[in-house]
């Protein structure tokens, strides 16, 4: 029976969602402070790259356990022990002076930030029918995002006044209040508080996992989150901030507007792209490569301009990069539709591995060859930057490749369970072909008139 979206289902999802709004506050925090850690720790562009590299590591390599650890125990426990981990990532990160502290700082906020988003994810079809999923989905991802407007502007705002240590400790008040909120407020289905899932046995485990894994509908899902999420993530979490600031030579203020641009665009393109996805469930993969289309000419715009782009061109590859978060959540909505309630948290985790993998691996050879052009230093001109934003490019091609073989694939597996999905040449040509019959059959009543 489809479940009415009352009060309380509206009220559970909006303290899940302040949780992950504070959780991408915590992961984006050290791209803003980028500059201000390389000074606090003394370290190059390589060293400060690996922090965000771990950071991702230990997220993406959680997101499988953390799945199956979702399917055992439900959304409400994950959601607030992810909370208190990554508070306590970033008070340590606050009061420590040593590279030891900051790289413990990050595994405990990478770990925590793995807990909180497919957990939030999870009570969405719970507590919505499913009509509602594919926007409620593609909301949850965007409003989250205003988390790094609160890590763009009052964050910056603190490190820039009174300092490292208070900017920290405040994000670490913020996420100790949403735990709190978290425990006291959210329930894991509206007839359960704690949902318990079957015991997680290890045979049960391979067998949700190879099952996730073997469809094909899972990793389109996992090759679109790899190709569309990773860009904006790159800019966002690490090198957003330095390409403006040392690259572009804007000032703080300029870099912190775009920053907020990036992610105002995320929230006003989602529910377009949520509905579309709702309407033509079957059509899904060319959304997203239009989204990755946009991307890659918006890079291609900025980095191909001599010397520093102006401001109307770092605008557009802005709005380019804010349609990325739209475009990686329909990755979950591949792993929703393809795969039972049973497994949904593992196919989820798999899923949510893609961008991330790519996001580290982006992150940590940008860093190298930042480090690789300047000797180590922390002066950068836009050259640098151009050079080290080109290797973004290898990813995108291997996520198309990876997109049209898995999409392949995922249309014979439907065409088995009797959905046929034709070419859109096809059907284009069909609707044409409609048109131009109905214009000569209209003509030839008028001539009969």
């Amino acid at each position: 029976m489809a479940l009415r979206p009352g009060v309380r289902a509206w009220a559970v999802w909006s303290v899940g969602l302040a949780a992950y709004i504070i959780a991408v506050l915590h992961r984006t925090s050290l791209g803003i402070a980028g500059l201000d850690a390389q000074h606090r720790f003394g370290i190059g562009a390589g060293a400060l790259a690996s922090f965000a590299v771990l950071q991702l590591l230990v997220y993406a390599g959680l997101q499988v356990p953390v799945g199956l650890l979702l399917d055992r125990f439900g959304s409400l426990r994950l959601v607030v022990s992810g909370g208190v981990l990554m508070a306590a990532g970033q008070a340590l990160l606050a009061t420590t002076d040593h590279v030891g502290g900051a790289v413990l700082a990050r595994v405990l906020v990478g770990a925590g930030d793995a807990m909180t988003f497919i957990s939030v994810l999870r009570l969405v079809p719970q507590w919505f029918p499913g009509k509602r999923v594919p926007v409620l989905t593609q909301l949850t991802g965007l409003v989250g995002q205003a988390g790094q407007v609160l890590s763009a502007v009052p964050l910056a705002v603190l490190l820039a006044g009174p300092g490292w240590t208070t900017a920290f400790l405040s994000a670490a008040g913020a996420g100790v209040f949403v735990a709190v909120a978290a425990f006291v407020a959210l329930r894991d289905t509206p007839e359960r508080r704690i949902s318990n899932g079957a015991a997680v046995t290890m045979r049960q485990l391979r067998t949700d996992l190879s099952g996730a894994w073997r469809h094909p509908g899972t990793r389109l899902g996992l090759w679109t989150h790899f190709t569309t999420q990773f860009t904006g993530t790159v800019f966002a979490l690490m090198w957003g901030f330095p390409f403006l600031i040392a690259g572009q030579g804007l000032p703080q203020e300029t870099a912190s507007s775009l920053l907020t641009l990036f992610v105002l665009v995320g929230m006003a393109a989602g529910p377009l792209i949520g509905i579309l996805v709702q309407r033509h469930p079957l059509r899904r993969s060319w959304l997203v490569l239009g989204v990755v289309a946009a991307t890659a000419a918006g890079w291609g715009l900025v980095l191909a301009w001599p010397g520093h782009a102006p401001l109307p061109v770092l605008v557009i590859l802005i709005v380019a990069l804010g349609l990325g978060g739209p475009g990686s959540m329909i990755g979950f909505d591949y792993a929703r539709t393809f795969n039972p309630p049973s497994r949904l948290g593992t196919a989820t985790g798999v899923v949510n591995v893609g961008g991330f993998v790519a996001s580290l691996l982006s992150i940590e050879l940008i860093g190298l060859i930042l480090d690789a052009r300047t000797g180590g230093g922390a002066t950068y001109d836009i050259g640098d930057f151009k050079v080290a934003m080109s290797v973004q490019y290898l990813f995108i091609v291997i996520g198309v490749v990876g997109i049209l073989r898995t999409r392949r694939l995922a249309r014979l597996r439907l065409a088995e369970e009797g959905i046929l999905v034709r070419p859109l040449r096809e059907v284009w040509a069909g609707r044409r072909g409609l048109a131009i019959g109905r214009a000569v059959k209209a003509k030839s009543l008028t001539r009969q008139d």
